[in-house]
């Protein structure tokens, strides 16, 4: 048996993009070209390793068990072709997954201060519900995850992070803000503005704040935190986000926080594969997420003369 790194590559992709179309382009291959390989690896290790649905392939238990592996293979692969050209510098590319608070509120800020502590430079963002970046870590098509809601998935290694505080924001002429203080039966009989299934915040409405509300109605579910701001503006409903996601809109008028105290804090979540490679990079990443604090100023060791206004 002589599998190819090629093969590999292409097998890789093919479950990640579900079409050999989708992979050919991803990997600037023609199609007779990554179905040839595909075919190939399949021949020498005498199983299929997708289902086939029309045009689309899915991954069946072998592929499953072989995707990992294969995905570690590629990023030692890297590593070894890295290893004589960026000697004592962190190399490779990181591909990072954030919730929709978390990727808008923080995750830039985080990026920019590894990008000064570290001089590393190729790392890529992606921002969806808790659900989605979930799901594109089990296919390997992320490296990490930085997310609000609470992920139980086996092969998912899962963290604790950072902390935020959650807060009920309305219109600022909202009738409940003439009271100085509200409890949650205060709440009876009231409209809420929420994120949709899957994310972090929905779920922390769901789980600490619906129970205690006997009457509650959807007034409208939207997929953007800034959408939800703008339609709590427009006095469509309440809605229950991060301070940090709302700090914005409460200084310059556009809503006002209730006065209620919320009695739990929302937990942020580091997530990665269980079976992932930690290659020098990610395993870097990790150490400087777990120290890091929101605020704080941009920790520069790196290189001597760095300039922080290419890292930003």
């Amino acid at each position: 048996m002589n599998i190819a790194l090629k093969q590999l590559r292409v097998f890789v992709a093919v479950a990640q993009e579900k079409t050999i179309t989708a992979a050919a382009e991803r990997l600037f291959l023609t199609k007779p070209a990554v179905s040839m390989a595909l075919a190939e690896l399949e021949k020498q290790l005498s199983q299929p390793l997708f289902d086939r649905h029309s045009n689309r392939l899915t991954l069946n238990s072998e592929g499953k068990r072989l995707l990992p592996l294969a995905d570690e293979l590629l990023q030692r692969s890297q590593s070894i072709e890295q290893l004589f050209t960026q000697t004592g510098a962190l190399s490779g590319s990181l591909a990072v997954g954030s919730s929709d608070t978390v990727g808008n509120q923080l995750t830039p800020f985080l990026l920019r201060d590894f990008r000064a502590y570290s001089s590393h430079k190729d790392q890529s963002l992606l921002i969806g519900n808790t659900a989605a970046i979930a799901k594109k870590l089990g296919d390997f098509e992320l490296d990490i995850g930085l997310v609000e809601g609470r992920v139980t998935e086996k092969h998912l290694v899962s963290q604790p992070w950072l902390k935020d505080e959650m807060v009920i924001i309305g219109h600022p002429e909202h009738p409940l803000l003439t009271k100085n203080k509200l409890s949650l039966s205060d709440l009876e009989h009231s409209e809420w503005v929420l994120r949709e299934a899957g994310s972090g915040t929905r779920d922390y409405f769901l789980h600490h704040l619906a129970p205690g509300i006997d009457n509650w109605q959807l007034a409208f579910e939207l997929n953007t935190t800034e959408a939800i701001i703008n339609s709590v503006a427009a006095g469509l409903g309440l809605t229950c986000l991060s301070r940090r996601a709302v700090h914005h809109a409460v200084q310059e008028k556009r809503v006002a926080e209730l006065p209620i105290t919320l009695s739990k804090q929302r937990q942020y979540w580091l997530l990665y594969h269980k079976d992932k490679y930690n290659s020098p990079l990610l395993s870097a990443f990790i150490a400087f997420c777990q120290q890091w604090q929101p605020g704080s100023d941009p920790v520069i060791t790196a290189t001597e003369g760095n300039d922080l206004a290419d890292l930003t």
